[in-house]
């Protein structure tokens, strides 16, 4: 079949400021099928350690869709065929931007921003056209009125809330959930700082969103309806790590990464059970979990394998490739695939 023969990444250069570049290659031998790339004029801000490469493509075995911010919205066949693209605007941050589209259904959810233009938006897979809209006020390129640094790089998260499909998106102080076919907001639960970089972590009945820049972390039941920060939130932890990367919630606990290593917390009251901070290594990749096993790859290179084990931490196995990395890596088919700023490595267990 299709999906398990192709692997399309993102891949541009830290100096490439006009071209966005999207790579298929074969998932057997590494053989690149086919390149597209995105002409954009303008140099866009972003931070020296978020270079042109923070948005990851969705894919469903017919369509592949990617972001390149102020560049568009593309989709393509698994041929390299476009069959759409979107102008969303310009987006402009002086860290850059890292959201990746999510496909559900028949349609393309995406958070746009951060900046002045932000907002959420569903498009038509079919033809890219706007489904809902939902815009996020008081946005800033760099700081707002107040002086503070606001925005959200986050991804939308699907989860089941009450028996319905809600998407769960952390925007500056507060977490947002909107209605999957009308963008219709559902309820919103504050009480997080003012830069959401990682994930909404949902579990059963209940999700975490942790702040970037040593923000807060709080931890609320899912569902109702407006403003349910008095009603839902169960616990708020105030001074944290800074955290880039999402967490994987297993049962009763999260196992969180953040920027100087990994920790274990338990889910309804936000108590850490255990951490480990691996001498010389930090983290933006976000955890993945196969199996009982944990993985995240440091930005030096090395990947950590550790037991989804909440009464200890238990490293597994560690590799270290020699390259420096942000990347998250993928798992498909009993292999690995990981990026890294000069390649892509394919792990297979035989």
């Amino acid at each position: 079949m299709r999906r398990t023969t192709y692997l399309v990444i993102r891949i541009a250069g830290r100096r490439c400021t006009r071209l966005k570049c999207y790579y298929c290659f074969s998932k057997t031998d590494g053989k690149q099928l086919w390149v597209k790339t995105v002409d954009y004029p303008v140099k866009e801000p972003t931070h020296p350690r978020n270079p042109y490469c923070g948005s990851t493509p969705a894919a469903d075995g017919k369509h592949v869709v990617v972001w390149h911010g102020s560049a568009g919205v593309h989709c393509y066949d698994y041929d390299g065929k476009e069959l759409w693209s979107r102008d969303l605007g310009t987006f402009r941050q002086i860290w850059g931007y890292a959201s990746s589209p999510v496909l559900y259904g028949d349609s393309v959810l995406l958070n746009c921003g951060p900046g002045i233009n932000s907002f959420v938006i569903a498009l038509s897979l079919e033809d890219g056209h706007t489904l809902w809209k939902a815009d996020e006020p008081d946005g800033a390129d760099d700081h707002n009125p107040k002086g503070d640094w606001v925005g959200s790089w986050a991804t939308p998260v699907v989860a089941k809330v009450d028996g319905l499909d809600q998407v769960l998106v952390p925007q500056s102080r507060h977490v947002k959930a909107y209605d999957p076919k009308t963008g219709k907001v559902l309820w919103t639960c504050g009480g997080t700082g003012n830069l959401a970089y990682a994930d909404v972590m949902p579990g059963d009945g209940v999700a975490v969103a942790a702040s970037g820049y040593t923000a807060p972390a709080i931890g609320f039941k899912l569902g109702g309806a407006g403003d349910v920060t008095a009603a839902n939130q169960l616990w708020r932890v105030e001074k944290n790590p800074q955290r880039v990367g999402s967490g994987v919630v297993l049962g009763k606990y999260l196992y969180m990464v953040s920027e100087p290593g990994f920790s274990c917390i338990e889910l309804l009251t936000g108590r850490e059970v255990w951490k480990e901070r691996p001498e010389g290594q930090t983290f933006w990749a976000s955890l993945v979990s196969a199996g009982d096993r944990l993985y995240v790859t440091s930005q030096q290179g090395v990947t950590y394998v550790f037991a989804a084990d909440p009464t200890q931490f238990r490293l597994l196995a560690t590799n270290d490739i020699g390259e420096g990395s942000n990347s998250t890596i993928a798992v498909s088919d009993g292999q690995i695939f990981l990026r890294t700023f000069k390649s892509l490595y394919c792990i297979d267990e035989r």
